[in-house]
């Protein structure tokens, strides 16, 4: 069986990878190297955590998230996991989230104000904040994950890899043309082309979806920042509770950025950060953290990703008997990419696919089969 899958940021490399342990021969296709510094999913930290407040189906999805990534480690043969803990700030009723995280069987401590102070001083909060820290979470450094997952996949004799391959149509029979004519046929076809994905998708579909586009600061903390080095990703900050700090590890820089500096746009142009974008994250996180410091910014990011009507992602579409696309890969993909992936696999190589716990991966929508002609996007 051969299964040709069309995009390598995390989604299409680990449903590479799993198909692959599943005893399928590989077609991985790029429109740019692999993996590409240009992938939405090639970052330095990405949050993996157990609780997704206010939501009991995805604190539950993500309850094995940390194993899963370890896992994925001991087969690539690298380290990219750190296991730095995540603590959640929120105001001091914490009984329902708590709820969730038990059931789910997390490990977690509901921490004080005070200890809020002690775990992290660098961190502003509102008198009677409460926060809960769950020690198994962490963060995947995505590049390396990337990067790993394309070298195994390298030394694999049952894979090719299409690098700088634009893909140009997907038939519905499981036929991908690229940009330079060639044809790759396979048994069945995952689109997983991440924000890219919407110029290959059917016009009822992408109808349904939004292109986003977030800022992210970079930020070097230095030695006298104390609080900052061995923390654990802090997310929850501010009165919205959206924004969120990724602490330096395993030589990473720390990562600041907010749900308040993602915005949705017409279309992918670069991914240089307009002035008002850095200047607003600047002025949000000076009011956050006490020991701020805006001359340590020493970069700014703005990437895309692609959420449905309702704001979210994962989402996953089937297409006719052979092609499977996975649309809206929205914030929260990376951290599920693991168990997307075996259940993209899955249903590829035509067998049951393992349940992640996600509504819209669970259970698809279906169109009709599909003629895919690239457009713009």
């Amino acid at each position: 069986m051969r299964i040709v899958v069309v995009g390598a940021g995390v989604i299409g490399m680990l449903t590479a990878v799993e198909c692959v342990r599943a005893g399928a021969q590989v077609d991985l296709v790029d429109q740019a190297d692999i993996p590409s510094a240009s992938a939405t999913s090639y970052d330095r930290c990405r949050v993996v955590r157990t609780l997704h407040r206010g939501s009991p189906t995805l604190t539950m999805a993500a309850a094995h998230l940390h194993e899963d990534w370890s896992a994925m480690e001991r087969l690539l043969g690298s380290r990219f996991y750190h296991p730095s803990g995540a603590l959640t700030l929120m105001a001091a009723d914490t009984g329902g989230n708590l709820a969730m995280l038990i059931e789910a069987g997390a490990s977690v401590q509901v921490l004080s104000a005070e200890d809020i102070s002690l775990r992290c001083p660098h961190i502003r909060f509102e008198d009677g904040t409460k926060a809960v820290f769950e020690p198994a979470a962490g963060a995947v450094l995505a590049d390396r994950a990337l990067l790993a997952a394309a070298r195994w996949l390298r030394d694999q004799p049952t894979v090719r890899m299409h690098r700088n391959s634009p893909v140009t149509e997907v038939d519905g029979s499981g036929e991908v043309r690229l940009a330079d004519g060639t044809v790759l046929t396979g048994d069945s076809v995952v689109v997983a082309a991440g924000p890219w994905s919407g110029g290959l998708l059917p016009a009822g579909l992408v109808m349904g979806l939004t292109l986003m586009r977030q800022t992210m600061l970079t930020y070097a903390a230095t030695s006298s920042q104390a609080g900052w080095w061995g923390s654990p990703a802090v997310l929850g900050l501010g009165d919205e509770r959206d924004a969120w700090l990724m602490p330096p590890v395993l030589g990473a820089s720390a990562r600041l950025s907010a749900a308040s500096a993602c915005r949705a746009v017409p279309e992918m142009t670069d991914h240089e950060t307009p002035r008002e974008w850095l200047d607003h994250l600047t002025d949000r996180f000076s009011a956050l953290l006490t020991d701020f410091d805006a001359g340590a910014v020493t970069g700014a990011t703005d990437a895309y990703y692609l959420t449905d009507e309702h704001g979210e992602g994962p989402l996953l579409a089937e297409l006719g008997d052979a092609v499977w696309a996975y649309a809206a890969c929205g914030g929260m993909s990376f951290k599920f990419a693991p168990a997307v992936a075996r259940a993209l696999a899955g249903r590829a190589v035509g067998r049951t696919p393992q349940p992640t716990g996600l509504d819209a991966v669970d259970q698809p929508r279906r169109f009709a089969a599909a003629h895919l002609r690239r457009r713009s996007s």
